[in-house]
């Protein structure tokens, strides 16, 4: 069985809570709202490609 690598799980957990923010903010039309979690998702993501990147160069992947 494969260990679990917690980075990795917190990253996507946190780019499906701001994936879930803008629609949560298109439902409540708040342009504010879902530009800031855009942001937030762009943010997320690119940190957790940049720490897969890591990881695979230290052959943790």
């Amino acid at each position: 069985m494969n260990k679990i690598k917690w980075p990795m799980l917190v990253y996507s957990i946190l780019a499906a809570v701001c994936i879930m923010g803008i629609g949560i903010a298109i439902g409540e039309q708040s342009v504010l709202g879902a530009v800031f979690c855009v942001l937030g998702c762009f943010v997320i993501m690119g940190l957790g490609f940049k720490t897969k990147k890591k990881m695979r160069e230290n052959g943790e992947l």
